[in-house]
């Protein structure tokens, strides 16, 4: 355990003696968390529904009300309020609608702002359509939007998770990637393996010091948009540890095949980022992917990225429970196996 605590000590006073490392570990990322939780809202045009049970007010709407309804909204239906309720927290559909007598009531999410405004105000306007249909008598519908989630929600609860999902994928893959390639470089690879700590001692003093220095890009982001920006933690936060540390083992992994691949410590630094930069727009950490068209929606389901930010955005948003979160550790932890297998094979000890 001395070997295994000495060279914690070492590679993470390494890290923080490396100020390029921490800028692009900490202060890089917090860049973008200011500039999209205090300046910009994210906005996207399609608009889709669920129907729960019969929903009076779109039947009676006058023949023109109900083309525009069809081409405004893509409707699917169901019975279950529950379901719908929670495929609304969930984003998978902007709003739910249903009939409360004659009071058309909409269920939205506000973790979209913009959408969520378009959706209020396009829905209130086939209600007036409605009651403009019974001329001359009083209006019959009445219209009533409800949030999803609690009222404290803001913007920058859906920006944290997806910027600190892409902050924890940079540092883990660069860290690995610079790590190995620069102790190839200067023989000390080769020097640790001849010394008395064994190859699990590095390897785990290694992730140790990775792991720590992404729960404290985690606190150091949540507590900014806390303080900064009014956030407020579901229930369930505390599962956004774990899966932190998960992520990190997958972009670890990556880094390590960055490293393995390059045949410099620029090089292996400038692979991560090829691997990192484009995961991170695809994988919804700057923009919401709502937008995107199907086919590469599909695509992002293939990079670990997109699972940490979702899974992380559930249980620190949406109050999701442990069990939203199983499928996204089988994903991590499996990436993490089959890359760093990968890695091993086309490892090297010396740069030549």
């Amino acid at each position: 355990m001395t070997a295994f605590w000495s060279l914690s000590v070492a590679t993470f006073k390494g890290f923080f003696r490396d100020k390029q490392s921490v800028f692009f570990a900490i202060v890089f990322p917090l860049m973008f968390l200011v500039l999209f939780g205090g300046v910009l809202d994210f906005e996207t045009s399609r608009l889709e529904l669920v129907e729960v049970g019969d929903v009076a007010l779109v039947e009676e709407l006058p023949p023109p009300a109900q083309d525009a309804f069809e081409e405004a909204f893509e409707v699917t239906s169901t019975d279950d309020l529950d379901e719908a309720l929670t495929q609304v927290a969930e984003g998978d559909v902007d709003a739910a609608i249903e009939m409360r007598g004659d009071t058309f009531v909409a269920h939205y999410s506000q973790a979209d702002q913009v959408k969520a405004a378009m959706t209020q105000g396009t829905l209130r306007a086939f209600v007036d359509a409605a009651n403009v249909a019974a001329s001359g008598e009083p209006p019959r519908f009445a219209f009533r939007a409800e949030r999803v989630e609690d009222e404290s929600l803001d913007a920058i609860q859906f920006v944290t998770p997806g910027l600190l999902g892409w902050a924890i994928a940079m540092s883990a893959a660069f860290g690995a990637a610079a790590t190995l390639q620069g102790w190839r470089e200067s023989k000390l690879l080769r020097r640790l393996r001849l010394s008395p700590a064994s190859t699990g001692q590095i390897v785990a003093a290694r992730i140790g010091v990775a792991v720590i220095i992404a729960l404290v890009q985690m606190a150091i982001f949540v507590g900014l948009a806390t303080v900064a920006f009014g956030m407020q933690l579901t229930g369930y936060w505390w599962m956004a540890v774990p899966l932190i540390v998960a992520g990190t083992l997958s972009f670890m992994a990556l880094g390590l095949l960055a490293g393995a691949l390059a045949k410099s410590a620029e090089g292996a630094v400038n692979l991560a980022n090829f691997f990192v930069l484009p995961m991170a727009f695809l994988s919804g950490s700057f923009f919401p992917l709502d937008g995107a068209p199907e086919w590469l929606r599909t695509i992002s389901l293939a990079m670990p990225l997109r699972h940490l930010n979702d899974a992380m955005s559930d249980v620190m948003v949406r109050g999701l429970g442990p069990s939203a979160t199983v499928l996204t550790f089988v994903i991590l932890l499996g990436f993490a196996v089959v890359v760093t297998a990968v890695a091993a094979r086309l490892f090297r000890w010396d740069a030549d």
